[in-house]
């Protein structure tokens, strides 16, 4: 788990945030809460499946080259935590509205603001583009990312990697606007995130946090339904377009048989299915999640990052996702930023970028940078310190 984050809960899109003071122990990033706002604060798990699928190819403006064989050398709402009293939508009959009503734009005629076609649409939105440009964030002073300048290639999947404390979730958090900058910006699309509207921007971007915070008692299709919230108006009916998002995220998580099971009551790796629930349900054409995989087991490791690159090649989603595995890493992204100490180390294609130098430079750890037997993309595995080793047979009688 990376440490370089607050503890207190944070909602996503939130508008204009204070930088939030470090705890005792070192900045970290803050709690994730459920906001009503529409933030997608969600973590979670995918397909019933474990199999691996087989790398999508590249954008095809070539903002991002393939993967490559390696080498030999954290209320659903941006305004604040939800509290028990806060409303979560019942379940119960929807209405015959205009399903695409549901999911329009909160600016007439602003095709940036549309939400990405869900599964089995004919074609991909275009891709969003979240860049930041000089950006410092950190905490009651303390300076954790410092002076960034990246470019979040759309249509594509990123990880961000690095040792611990080094101002990754920092870094996520900033792009997601729960942390104010100290200096430079950050822009979607060409725009200042810190100028748009709350709402505008919950429809455009999501975030699945490290540990999010949901309502006492609230179900996990419960939970689901308020990734919704950006989608609805004022004396707006739930609609027959949202009980479908809602019921496709349920299907597409492995959580539609835990529909009416608190989400308190739930295993740690059943709560970030539902999480990532909620972010699905949100249904947002670029998605911020913050070590997705982070108490689940193998399986379901491999199931949500299955479903991270379903998500981006079906639907041409972009997705940046914060990794610890390095092989998982370049196994999944098209794009990796190393980070170090604040700032990038290194960043483009998971073949050009993973290297032994790098990762002995950035982690203190001597290893070898093979191909993967599957993949053909770079898997690092580090020297014995010990000096045992396997031995090549049985032992002698």
């Amino acid at each position: 788990m990376s440490d370089d984050r607050p503890t207190t809960p944070a909602p996503t899109a939130a508008p204009r945030p204070a930088a939030t003071p470090a705890p005792a122990d070192g900045p970290a990033a803050a709690h994730g809460s459920a906001t009503a706002e529409g933030s997608a604060v969600a973590r979670g798990t995918a397909t019933a499946h474990g199999r691996l699928p087989a790398h999508g190819p590249a954008p095809a403006d070539g903002s991002v080259p393939a993967r490559g064989s390696a080498t030999p050398s954290g209320s659903a709402t941006p305004g604040g935590p939800v509290s028990p009293r806060s409303p979560v939508p019942a379940r119960g009959p929807v209405t015959d509205g205009d399903p695409a009503s549901a999911r329009a734009s909160v600016v007439a005629g602003d095709p940036a603001a549309a939400p990405t076609p869900s599964r089995g649409s004919a074609a991909p939105a275009a891709p969003h583009h979240l860049a930041a440009h000089g950006l410092s964030l950190g905490y009651a002073g303390r300076t954790v990312v410092d002076g960034v300048d990246l470019a979040v290639p759309g249509g594509a999947v990123t990880a961000v990697v690095g040792p611990n404390a080094c101002g990754k979730s920092t870094l996520l958090r900033g792009l997601a606007r729960l942390l104010a900058p100290t200096a430079g910006t950050v822009t979607l699309d060409g725009a200042d995130i810190h100028r748009m509207p709350a709402r505008a921007l919950a429809r455009r971007l999501g975030l699945l946090p490290q540990q999010a915070v949901a309502p006492e008692g609230v179900t996990v299709e419960g939970l689901v339904r308020l990734g919704r919230y950006p989608h609805q108006r004022m004396l707006t009916p739930w609609s027959k377009a949202d009980q479908a998002a809602v019921e496709e995220a349920l299907a597409r998580t492995g959580t539609d048989a835990l529909r009416d099971r608190p989400v308190d009551q739930l295993s740690g790796g059943q709560r970030q299915r539902a999480w990532i629930a909620l972010a699905l349900a949100q249904d947002t054409p670029l998605l911020l999640l913050d070590e997705p995989t982070t108490f689940l087991d193998l399986r379901h490791q491999l199931d949500v990052l299955d479903l991270v690159e379903e998500l981006n090649t079906e639907a041409g989603r972009t997705v940046v996702m914060v990794l610890h595995d390095l092989g998982q890493a370049a196994r999944y992204a098209d794009h990796l930023v190393v980070m170090c100490d604040g700032r990038p180390a290194a960043a483009g294609p998971p073949a050009d970028v993973l290297t032994a130098e790098l990762v002995e430079e950035v982690f203190q750890v001597e290893c070898r940078v093979v191909p993967d037997p599957e993949t053909g993309t770079p898997l690092v595995v580090p020297r014995s310190r010990s000096g045992r080793r396997r031995a090549p047979g049985p032992p002698a009688a």
